[in-house]
C-alpha cells in the first residue's frame, strides 16, 4: 500500500508515453519552439513494463496511459498489451486522431473505456484550437469506440471566450449518444498563456446547462476527479472537473510517470523524482516512490490554493501540460 502523509492511498499510476503529439492545442504546448525528447531520454517500452510492476506490487490497481498524444508512439501497441498482461484496470487519454488504427489492440487488451480529447464539436473551430485538420477523424473514431461497446469519456477544456458557447451543443450531444462529456476547468500550465478571466467555472457551467436543460446530480465515485451529472432521459452524462475552483484533492489516489521517467505525485508539484535513472542503475526505486508519494502536498502541488483570480501563474514552477502527461 503507498500512502501519504495526509493518510491517502495511492493505488492509480498514470504513465506518460511520450511528450510529443499530432496536435498543436495552445493551453497545452508551449507557443514557443519546442523541443521533444530524444528517444533515450523515455523509458523503453520493457522499463514502462518494470516501473509498472514495481508499482502493481505496491497496491497500484489501475493505470492510465497518457501523453502527449501516446499513440503516436512507435510501440504503444506492445506497450498496450505489456501491461493489459497485469491484473488492473487499464486506460488511455488519447486525442482520437489514430484510434482506428489501433481498435484491434484496444480489443485485445480489453480496455473497455477511453478519454478523447475533444474542445469543440466545429471543425473550423478544431482547426483553430488543434492547428490540424483532423475533426472529421477524431469524430468518425468516438463512433467507432461506441460502435464496438466502448465508454467514452469526452474531455472538453472550456475557455471562456473559445468554446463556452458551445456546452449546451456537447449536452445535446449526450441526448440519443451515450457519451460521457467531462467539462475542464481551464487551468494553468508553464506557458499555456493561462488568465483568470478564461477560466469559465463549474458554476457557470452547470448555469449555462440549466438554461435548457433540467440535470440531477449522480452519485460520484470514491477518489473522483469528477462531479457527475445527467439531463433526465438522456442516454450519455456529463460532468465537471473544478480544479480551479472546487479541487478533489483530499481524496486524491494518483501518481504521474512522466515519458522520461520522473515521478510526480500531483498535477502540478514542482519536486520529481527521476525513477528511470535509479532504474538504469540497478538500484531499487521502491523507496523513490515512496519517499515521493509522502512529499506529497495537501493540495494542489502545494503551490497554490488561493482564489484562482489572485493566482500568478507565472510564479507556478512545472513543466508545460505536454511534458508532464494529460
Amino acid at each position: 500500500m503507498i500512502l501519504d502523509t495526509h493518510n491517502r492511498i495511492h493505488n492509480y499510476l498514470r504513465i506518460s508515453l511520450t511528450d510529443n503529439c499530432n496536435l498543436r492545442c495552445f493551453y497545452c504546448m508551449p507557443e514557443a519552439d519546442y523541443s521533444f525528447m530524444p528517444s533515450s531520454q523515455m523509458m523503453q517500452a520493457s522499463e514502462i513494463n518494470e516501473i509498472a510492476d514495481t508499482f502493481i506490487k505496491l497496491g497500484t490497481t489501475k493505470i492510465r496511459l497518457t501523453g502527449g498524444e501516446p499513440l503516436v508512439r512507435k510501440d504503444a501497441d506492445t506497450i498496450i498489451k505489456n501491461l493489459s498482461s497485469y491484473p488492473i484496470k487499464l486506460s488511455l487519454t488519447t486525442n482520437g486522431v489514430r484510434l482506428h488504427e489501433f481498435l484491434d489492440t484496444i480489443l485485445q487488451a480489453k480496455i473497455t473505456s477511453l478519454n478523447v480529447s475533444l474542445d469543440t464539436l466545429q471543425a473550423d473551430k478544431f482547426l483553430l484550437v488543434t492547428k490540424r485538420d483532423n475533426f472529421k477523424r477524431v469524430w468518425d473514431n468516438i463512433n467507432l469506440l461506441l460502435e464496438n461497446n466502448i465508454r467514452v469519456k469526452v474531455n472538453v477544456v472550456v475557455m471562456k471566450g473559445v468554446n463556452d458557447g458551445e456546452i449546451l451543443d456537447f449536452i445535446e450531444w449526450t441526448k440519443h449518444v451515450p457519451v460521457h462529456i467531462r467539462f475542464i476547468e481551464f487551468m494553468p500550465f508553464t506557458g499555456n498563456r493561462w488568465m483568470d478571466d478564461k477560466v469559465f467555472t463549474w458554476q457557470e457551467i452547470l448555469g449555462t446547462i440549466e438554461t435548457k436543460y433540467p440535470w440531477i446530480k449522480l452519485q460520484d465515485e470514491a477518489n473522483d476527479t469528477t462531479k457527475k451529472y445527467m439531463v433526465p432521459g438522456h442516454a450519455g452524462t456529463f460532468a465537471v472537473i473544478s480544479t480551479m475552483t472546487s479541487p478533489f484533492c483530499s481524496t486524491c489516489n494518483r501518481m504521474r510517470l512522466t515519458a522520461d521517467g520522473r515521478m510526480k505525485n500531483c498535477l502540478f508539484s514542482k519536486e520529481e523524482t527521476d525513477l528511470l535513472s535509479a532504474l538504469r542503475r540497478g538500484e531499487d526505486i521502491v523507496p523513490l516512490i515512496l519517499g515521493n508519494v509522502q512529499a506529497k502536498a495537501a493540495e494542489r502541488g502545494g503551490q497554490f490554493v488561493e482564489d484562482f483570480h489572485d493566482l500568478q501563474a507565472k510564479r507556478i514552477e512545472n513543466r508545460s501540460m505536454i511534458a508532464i502527461g494529460g
